[in-house]
């Protein structure tokens, strides 16, 4: 029986069926992609959740402001940084407390583990700017140590067991009567922001990661970006069709897929033993990642140069454009969105880069601010991973505050990157 033969009837419902079957298609597909997103999106807000619930309390912290008496017998006036602070302010506030200290001081030393060591240099620092306050009595307010601090968060708790935490219940007691008392107050932690790594958690900041980074992604920058967008002009555009081009094509599409820790042994090899470069400077770390950012820029800009329509070309060309006029002038501008993707790309993957920066050094401890590209820097990446791995308690809330500062970071340099890109699109 022929299609023609089928009655008219039969026909239509079987085209009825179809279309129903297809659009049952197409609304599960569509579900399927909803689905998806969901899922990332679901995944996303985990993570992020996560990370905020761990690691808000380290942007907050506790001081404590006691009255202190500079005892002239005790206080060098010519040196006050060689005075033991620590140990006047926990034998006197042991006194206001009512408490006997025993002969071999152990009572003594716990007040004073329950106060940052940033106290004495406080201490110190009036005594320096005033040397008639000795023999007055003066109110210093000093930082609370790490476990003093998770203590007033919650983080430690009296009902744990001793054994279990390293605050003892008469330090507990301590520090709730003077709480009671008021001298314990809540702020902002700027310190988080405007200091360098410390081996005490509660005076360690990221200022210096993050002043790291910078500067190594301004290296990486300047040279992969200007190396890479014209590597991609003459090979697309000027470069002769050939078994070398052909080669080179499939040498960078490999070198696109090469693990990151393979760019750090290269560093190490060619950059420091070779060339006796800084180790763990951000000269050194931005020219790995540079090296690990051509492949992807040169890919980018390729493709996007390949999107230019070979009309804008031919019509140059017959306008008596020569052939360079015809890529600066005409090709590069109508790509330059695409360009500024990819290198908004490679820069991003650069910033979140670890493996690298480990094997070059950048994974040591380094307590200062970077002042310029050739002294060694530690940078965000690397500082999380030291966090992490520290035995610490506090360090770890204050690994997932660097990690959400490092997100702020990408954030910031991805908006201003696309903000360029969408000049250029509203320019061409």
């Amino acid at each position: 029986m022929t299609e023609a033969s089928i009655n008219p009837a039969i026909r239509a419902k079987r085209l009825r069926a179809g279309l129903k079957r297809r659009y049952a298609r197409e609304g599960r597909f569509r579900l399927y992609g909803l689905l998806a997103i969901g899922v990332a999106v679901g995944f996303l807000l985990l993570l992020l959740g996560r990370i905020i619930e761990q690691g808000h309390t380290a942007f907050y912290t506790h001081t404590i402001t006691v009255p202190v008496y500079m005892d002239p017998a005790r206080v060098d006036r010519a040196y006050p940084q060689g005075t033991n602070f620590e140990l006047l302010v926990a034998e006197q506030q042991l006194a206001r407390l009512g408490v006997a200290d025993d002969a071999e001081g152990s009572r003594a030393t716990a007040m004073r583990g329950l106060f940052s060591a940033d106290l004495k240099f406080a201490a110190a620092e009036v005594i320096q700017k005033n040397p008639n306050l000795i023999g007055q009595t003066v109110p210093i307010a000093a930082s609370v140590s790490d476990d003093a601090d998770l203590y007033f968060k919650g983080e430690i708790r009296l009902d744990t067991p001793a054994e279990q935490r390293r605050l003892t219940d008469e330090q507990i007691g301590w520090l709730d009567r003077m709480k009671t008392s008021g001298l314990v107050a809540a702020h902002f932690n700027s310190d988080l922001f405007t200091r360098g790594d410390s081996t005490e958690p509660e005076l360690a900041g990221v200022l210096g990661a993050v002043v790291g980074s910078a500067l190594m992604l301004l290296v990486t920058a300047f040279i992969a970006i200007p190396l890479g967008v014209g590597a991609a002009l003459y090979l697309e555009e000027f470069a002769p069709r050939g078994r070398i081009t052909d080669l080179i094509e499939v040498n960078i599409n490999n070198l696109a897929a090469v693990p990151s820790i393979i760019y750090g042994l290269l560093g190490l090899a060619l950059f420091i033993n070779w060339m006796h470069l800084p180790r763990a400077s951000p000269l050194v770390g931005g020219l790995v990642l540079a090296l690990m950012a051509l492949p992807t820029i040169i890919i980018a800009t390729r493709s996007s140069l390949k999107a230019v329509p070979p009309s804008i070309r031919e019509a140059a060309l017959a306008m008596g454009a020569s052939r360079t006029q015809t890529v600066f002038h005409h090709t590069l501008p109508l790509a330059m969105p695409g360009v500024m993707t990819g290198a908004i790309i490679s820069m991003a993957h650069a910033l979140g880069e670890t493996a690298p920066l480990l094997l070059i050094g950048m994974v040591s401890f380094i307590p200062g601010i970077p002042g310029s590209i050739v002294e060694p820097s530690g940078a965000l990446p690397s500082l999380v991973y030291i966090w992490e791995n520290a035995s610490e308690r506090a360090f770890h809330e204050r690994t997932a505050a660097a990690i959400l500062v490092l997100l702020a970071f990408m954030i910031v340099m991805n908006a201003a990157a696309i903000f360029m890109r969408r000049r250029f699109e509203r320019r061409w």
